[in-house]
């Protein structure tokens, strides 16, 4: 079987997936990283009065000059939290403070850096403006209006301008459920005593840990040691209570990689390997009504083909827009990279920002066991099919890092 491109695996495996369709209402408190189910729109104005952007004086733009100075009254005070309902008066002026609601008759606020004051005497500068440093009901958000489309991931800024529309709950997509397994006789939960050849668990523990920061229910099936009715089982439990089942190990052509068969037996592959590097080996279908993802044993492999084309599958599945692949471009620092192979490689990396002096370095070694090199990067370096030779200087393609 030849090796799918990337860019025609990461297309294929979003137009396979479709989101869930269960909605529930949630307290905003508790919306964090979900997605909204409808659209949002204003039920009040933000901000819901007009009010001060500055510290100053609130005068009636009609008392100043263009040309000179101007004399007028300090008649009292606005805080913030004040009652609406004050007014100036012709000739007056009231001290105000940032966030105060703007008293009838105010269509000016003069910042105090500007006025002199003598008593209850102030002394206005000419050149102002009106409704200058004034805040009107609705600049923000007028009510009505669509704050946030549905699809929309609710990071802090959303969960704070849905506070602030005076909104308790938002109907949101119910939590995606992922089953996580991992196979093989070599690896062993932490803290169980192994061997020469044998290692700990690491890839369930770093794909549990990006799940959860994705925001889905993760589902821990365990490890699954190579014999094909375990295999089995642990995914027949995965398909019946989850949405999407993640498994490390066993897709490759080893006599013990068991698991793509035992997915062509309960389900179907939809594609097997990707011309990529890391992460050649991996297998994309269905398992009975969920989705199966078979991703590589190898720790780098693991994290980058979950990075790369699982977790655009799982936003899109909770409802969310993954849009297109993020990628800058920036100049490499560093020594030669000498690429001879055909499979579009992702080198782990670290984008240093400084300015004029903007680049990209490689974390060092990157073999596809080495986690560390993950641990290090905040980018992925993507170089393209072709053999390619970069040096420093050279601009290349950059990835962040999102998890």
């Amino acid at each position: 079987m030849s090796l799918m491109p990337f860019e025609e695996a990461r297309a294929k495996t979003l137009a396979r997936v479709s989101p869930i369709k269960d909605v529930e209402t949630v307290a905003v408190g508790q919306a964090l990283g979900r997605v909204l189910a409808c659209p949002v729109r204003a039920p009040v104005n933000v901000p819901n009065h007009d009010n001060s952007a500055m510290d100053g004086y609130a005068v009636r733009f009609a008392d100043l000059s263009d040309t000179d100075p101007v004399a007028l009254k300090l008649a009292g005070t606005v805080a913030a939290g004040s009652e609406v309902g004050q007014e100036v008066r012709p000739g007056e002026a009231l001290r105000i403070f940032t966030g105060a609601p703007v008293p009838a008759g105010c269509d000016c606020i003069v910042i105090q850096e500007v006025v002199e004051v003598r008593g209850d005497r102030l002394k206005v500068p000419s050149g102002q403006q009106r409704f200058q440093n004034v805040r009107r009901a609705g600049q923000d958000i007028a009510e009505g209006a669509v704050v946030f489309d549905a699809g929309r991931r609710l990071g802090p800024p959303e969960i704070g301008m849905l506070t602030s529309l005076e909104l308790a709950q938002v109907p949101v997509f119910r939590r995606l459920k992922v089953a996580v397994l991992s196979t093989g006789n070599e690896v062993f939960e932490p803290g169980q005593p192994i061997a020469p050849g044998q290692l700990y668990d690491s890839n369930r523990a770093t794909l549990k840990a990006a799940l959860a920061a994705l925001g889905v229910d993760v589902i821990d099936l365990g490890i699954a040691r190579d014999r094909h009715e375990e295999i089995a089982g642990a995914l027949k439990r995965g398909a019946a209570e989850a949405d999407v089942v993640l498994t490390s190990g066993g897709v490759s052509v080893g006599d013990f990689d068991l698991v793509k068969d035992v997915i062509n037996e309960l389900g179907a592959i939809d594609f097997w390997k990707v011309r990529m590097k890391p992460g050649k080996p991996q297998a994309h279908g269905r398992l009975g009504a969920a989705e199966f993802f078979g991703l590589p044993g190898n720790p780098v492999s693991v994290l980058v083909t979950y990075l790369l084309l699982v977790r655009p599958a799982l936003m899109r599945m909770m409802g969310a827009d993954p849009g297109p692949l993020r990628q800058l471009q920036m100049p490499y620092r560093g020594a030669p990279i000498d690429k001879r192979h055909d499979r579009a490689e992702f080198l782990r990396a670290v984008v240093r920002m400084d300015g004029a002096d903007s680049h990209v370095t490689s974390t060092g070694l990157q073999g596809s066991g080495i986690l560390s090199s993950m641990a290090a990067a905040n980018a992925l370096i993507h170089l393209p099919e072709d053999p390619v030779t970069i040096r420093d200087g050279d601009q290349v393609l950059v990835i962040p890092i999102e998890y």
